[in-house]
């Protein structure tokens, strides 16, 4: 076996508090605002055991994350988490909303203009700077362009404003112009907030369980602790293809969503599938990801999307399909980038678990995420999107300018259980795709956990990085045969 990966400090918790006083028994079910307690973790999340602690057996049983840092069950409620925030973080402003609208479409405007109006040959002769400087423009406008999703994300939280209907009004012209499908979006993300980190139930990236992972990859799954590491090459490729087309792909045949359709309350879900023809997607009224009540918002969704092909078919028949493709398709590609950078850099980390049905309850999974720093892009362009994640999962019609504040007031309250990786500030950001794709392959339950804790479950990977996968015993049906 190869030595084990010694984890960098860059994750960092929140101040210690002792919440064992209150504690209770134990229960995955239940309201969010009673939330039953669990015995108080006392290991730190940006400690890291020694190479010995790895090696867990089922005499101690503690649940291990990738890093090998001990993991117990959070420990607050979430009354005591909307407790902890000042009252006025909750005060929301369509004035100030709107500011930050128009300082964004302003921002988006105005770079256009500059660049093809003194963007020309005859100011700048040479072809190749030319495009250097237009390859600069698809860039600057793809921030630009982020910046104004993610005030139409606020505006489906309805934290955007006091006012729904300000809100549904903004974010619908705000979202079709960036061809988001506004309402079917804003139905599954709500989705995805109330069963972050269940297994069955979440609507984004989901992880593989070590036997879907196995079977991708055409192994059994006692076979995973044996495989050679993957190359550092075909990870790049996997990393390209997830950020060149993974947005597009989430909304067309639902990638990284859960794919447990059967159980849709209507019975949509019938032998309906993620991928291509399997009759999952943001597009469909009979979408096993809707209910028959929300069939009239995606067709206002799709009509939005319409309302843009047809514009955008319109300017490349009058200016010329190339200049569409620098105007908008470029950066529009930029925009899906870092939407998918962002998603799966909240939700997939070593340190993070995620849940089967018996061991979720919604203040287990709110605690699924992470914090992460993108300097004066991520602040100021992009709104803190990156970097008050965690908060947005308690409490997400908080508006964007208050979540700093709320985010201090709840790490007490979380402890431990914050989690943030701010190291290094926007190179670290870009770096922990990387790392993430490496180390964070597919989740397993620790080694000899019993009982709930068998349902919780954390990334392993088949590259000697972190809490090494466990030995599992190959199935009955191969007693007695050679393995390949």
């Amino acid at each position: 076996m190869s030595t084990i990966t010694q984890r960098k400090s860059g994750i960092q918790n929140g101040p210690q508090v002792d919440l064992s006083a209150s504690s209770s028994s134990s229960s995955a079910t239940g309201s969010p605002e009673d939330t039953p307690r669990q015995s108080p973790s006392s290991t730190s999340l940006s400690s890291l055991g020694s190479e010995n602690a790895m090696e867990v057996t089922s005499a101690n049983m503690k649940m291990l994350d990738g890093y090998g840092n001990e993991f117990k069950l959070p420990d607050f409620t979430i009354k005591e988490i909307r407790d902890a925030i000042p009252a006025h973080c909750f005060e929301r402003s369509g004035t100030r909303g709107l500011a930050y609208v128009a300082r964004d479409i302003l921002s988006l405007a105005t770079t256009f203009y500059l660049f093809n109006t003194y963007l020309t040959p005859e100011n700048v002769p040479s072809t190749a700077l030319r495009a250097i400087l237009w390859a600069v423009y698809t860039f600057v406008q793809g921030l630009f362009g982020t910046g104004l999703w993610v005030l139409s994300h606020e505006c489906g939280h309805q934290s955007f404003s006091p006012s729904k209907i300000l809100n549904d009004t903004v974010g619908w012209f705000c979202h079709s112009a960036l061809l988001v499908p506004y309402f079917s979006w804003k139905i599954s993300h709500g989705k995805h907030h109330k069963a972050t980190g269940h297994l069955e139930r979440d609507m984004v990236f989901v992880p593989k369980t070590r036997q879907q992972y196995a079977s991708k990859m055409g192994y059994y799954a006692h076979e995973l602790s044996e495989l050679l590491e993957e190359t550092p090459i075909l990870t790049a490729g996997t990393m390209v293809g997830q950020q060149l087309v993974g947005w597009i792909l989430y909304l067309t045949v639902n990638t990284t969503g859960h794919n447990c359709h059967e159980r849709q309350s209507e019975g949509r879900g019938k032998g309906k599938r993620n991928g291509l023809g399997g009759g999952v997607n943001h597009f469909d009224p009979s979408s096993p990801l809707y209910e028959s009540k929300d069939s009239h918002l995606v067709l206002l969704s799709d009509l939005g999307l319409a309302i843009t092909a047809s514009a955008l078919v319109a300017i490349g028949k009058n200016f010329g399909w190339a200049n569409l493709v620098v105007w908008y398709i470029l950066p529009y590609l930029w925009v899906n980038h870092w939407l998918v950078a962002i998603t799966y850099l909240q939700h997939t980390d070593p340190s993070l678990p995620h849940y089967e049905p018996h061991a979720w309850n919604f203040t287990r999974g709110a605690a699924a995420t992470i914090d992460r720093e993108f300097g004066w892009i991520g602040r100021y362009l992009f709104h803190g999107i990156i970097e008050t994640h965690v908060l947005h999962h308690y409490v997400s019609t908080i508006p964007f300018y208050h979540a700093d504040e709320a985010t201090s007031a709840i790490k007490p309250v979380m402890g431990q259980h914050y989690r943030s990786d701010f190291q290094d500030g926007p190179v670290g950001f870009l770096k922990s795709m990387y790392k993430s794709a490496r180390w964070c392959q597919w989740v397993e339950p620790s080694e000899g956990a019993q009982g709930e804790n068998k349902g919780v479950l954390f990334y392993r990977n088949r590259n000697g990085l972190g809490t090494r996968p466990q030995k599992m015993a190959p199935p009955p049906e191969m007693n007695g045969k050679i393995l390949s």
